[in-house]
């Protein structure tokens, strides 16, 4: 698939538009991707048509936005090859779902000299969550180390798989790096030992095939404002052995069976842990976005982003004087560097005013800049409906930017 068919480009309104008087380059889906006309459309068909509480009335409205919010679960479990939608909790995204088994699952179990594996480039929704309940019950964080070319050391992580440790978390791509990450490999080698995994997908989604089942993984969460979907949704996967052994992690509306002074029982999975009323309208995007995503098809998104990750990576090689962090065998079309002199926010900044738009900072990843010894870099990251003139675009707003800056 050739990355000069524009593919998908006339679906997305914003990249029409321009910024500074300059035609926008969009190079920050890694920080959130752009909506495709379907989505928006279906967002904005909810509130002016169906827009009624869900699983609360049994009037039309009601009945017909229960019907869209709940499409959206059995396309999502589709969408990761789930067993059953039972095992399906939408969550607010990412952070939510991390949280929810930090303090469903881990919390209730972990002991004094505990152990939460991580690795070194996780983002910060995969540190600090196993953070808060380790302070509180005495259990610990460890990293498992990575390569200055930015992969993980397999082995390592392996081997600091002890007794002690209860809980793996590791991201499947990561936002900074771009790295795709061993998935089944790492998860055949916690479950030997009877460690669960938890899976951040929040990178992987938009650009590769999920497979909970045969990845092996206890735990996956991915968000949907990534995946061409609305803001403030996401999804928690999980097995339902274990969801039924976890206690829920907010308390109210719509997650119970019944309700006393005396007591409360909860309703099953996955309603038991999703408390008052849902992000709808954003979850009907998201299903949109999934259908959206499957008629281009991933294995097509897939192809264009390795070329236009080829030819990224081979301009930015002609630049003068710039660092490029994370070179994985096995990676995404994400690219942070540095430029010889130039301090990432101003180099950011710059490129925006020639329409290029870029993330600068620590990406959520304060340790993986603690690796590499430095505050921050920028990051350019792409999506299947960038484009090698764009490419072009970068490259010739980099030289302007080091002309000026010189």
């Amino acid at each position: 698939m050739n990355s000069d068919s524009n593919l998908g480009r006339k679906d997305f309104p914003i990249l029409a538009r321009q910024v500074h008087g300059k035609p926008l380059v969009y190079f920050d889906n890694a920080n959130t991707a752009q909506k495709p006309a379907e989505v928006i459309e279906a967002v904005d068909r909810f509130y002016r048509e169906t827009n009624a509480n869900v699983a609360r009335a049994v009037h039309a409205l009601g009945e017909e936005a229960t019907s869209a919010y709940e499409a959206s679960r059995d396309k999502l479990v589709r969408f990761i090859n789930a067993p059953t939608r039972d095992e399906v909790i939408f969550t607010s995204g990412t952070t939510q779902a991390i949280n929810t088994v930090a303090y469903s699952y881990a919390l209730p179990r972990l002991q004094p000299g505990d152990e939460i594996l991580v690795t070194t480039m996780e983002h910060h929704a995969n540190i600090v969550p196993w953070q808060l309940v380790a302070a509180r019950t005495g259990a610990k964080v460890t990293a498992a180390p990575i390569t200055q070319g930015g992969e993980l050391i397999v082995e390592e992580f392996i081997a600091r798989l002890n007794p002690r440790v209860k809980l793996a978390g590791v991201t499947h791509v990561s936002n900074v790096l771009g790295t795709i990450n061993p998935i089944r490999e790492l998860a055949k080698a916690c479950r030997a030992r009877g460690i669960p995994l938890l899976v951040d997908g929040s990178q992987a989604a938009p650009h590769l095939p999920i497979d909970v089942q045969a990845l092996g993984c206890d735990f996956y969460v991915l968000t949907g404002h990534k995946l061409y979907g609305p803001t403030g949704t996401g999804v928690l996967w999980a097995r339902k052995e274990l969801l039924a052994d976890m206690p829920p992690f907010f308390g109210g509306g719509e997650m119970i069976r019944t309700v006393s002074f005396d007591g409360t029982t909860f309703a099953d999975p996955p309603h038991k842990f999703e408390a008052g009323t849902p992000n709808i309208a954003g979850f009907v995007g998201l299903g949109a976005a999934i259908d959206y995503v499957n008629r281009i098809g991933l294995a097509t998104i897939g192809a264009i982003e390795r070329e236009l990750a080829a030819y990224m990576s081979d301009a930015l090689k002609s630049v003068p004087g710039l660092r490029l962090f994370g070179a994985a065998k096995d990676k995404a079309a994400v690219f942070s560097f540095l430029i010889d002199g130039v301090h990432a926010h101003d180099l950011a900044t710059l490129l925006d005013h020639e329409g290029v738009a870029v993330r600068s900072g620590h990406h959520c990843a304060h340790p993986l800049m603690q690796f590499y010894g430095v505050p921050a870099t920028a990051r350019a990251s792409l999506a299947f409906y960038n484009t090698r003139e764009e490419i072009d675009a970068f490259i010739v707003a980099i030289a302007k930017v080091r002309k000026l800056l010189a």
